[in-house]
């Protein structure tokens, strides 16, 4: 898997490139501007671009408004928003506008580097990958009435597991049920976003983005 990495902090940027290397990822350019990384990637063509929201020179949003554009322009490279701060209004317009390849990881809450490399395979493979206090704020930033209101309180945590990237058996373990009925509720979720019968991973992402298309 090759990434690129926008990081505006030089120690950030060097220690994620080797702690990623270290685990097999081949970090194919460590830079600290939006310009610089759209121009990496156009050279590059990464897998998957690792973006920090708050880039130089206003330190505000460039990161993510880059990270727009990159889908834009890239539509086969994921990008993982990786950062200290949630951003609702251009997080749900991100994770909006192409059918997976995005996730958005707070910094202060990832401890296990294995687990963040899961996430960017994840991303590559065009999974997401949302923090949950990312999928929190953006759930709770919707005040439009919508196809997710016929959920059921536990549709809604089993949809909620799903944007974050959790397997059938993850959200089993979760709360303590078996798979098949983890696998009842999702067909419940499918059926009641009118999401016909398709390959089931394509059918998750498509969830997923209902999901999230109630913020935008």
């Amino acid at each position: 898997m090759r990434v690129v990495i926008a990081e505006d902090s030089a120690l950030l940027r060097d220690g994620l490139a080797q702690l990623l290397q270290l685990r097999g990822v081949e970090v194919a350019a460590a830079v600290g501007d939006a310009d610089a990384l759209l121009t990496a990637v156009a050279e590059h063509r990464p897998d998957a671009a690792v973006v920090d929201i708050r880039l130089p020179p206003t330190q505000t949003d460039e990161g993510i408004r880059a990270a727009v554009r990159l889908r834009a322009d890239h539509p086969g490279t994921g990008v993982l928003i990786f950062s200290q701060y949630v951003e609702t209004r251009y997080a749900a317009q991100l994770l909006g506008t192409h059918p997976g390849g995005v996730g958005y990881l707070l910094k202060e809450r990832v401890v296990d580097i294995a687990e963040f490399v899961d996430a960017l395979e994840r991303i590559a493979a065009g999974g997401t990958a949302l923090d949950p206090e990312v999928v929190a704020q953006l759930f709770g930033a919707s005040r439009r009435a919508t196809a997710l209101d016929a959920l059921t309180p536990r549709e809604r945590e089993v949809l909620a597991l799903m944007a974050e990237g959790r397997t059938n058996h993850a959200i089993a373990t979760s709360f303590t049920v078996s798979e098949r009925a983890v696998e009842k509720h999702i067909a419940h979720i499918f059926a009641k976003l009118g999401l016909p019968p398709s390959d089931t991973e394509n059918r998750r992402v498509l969830a997923v983005l209902r999901y999230l298309e109630t913020t935008a």
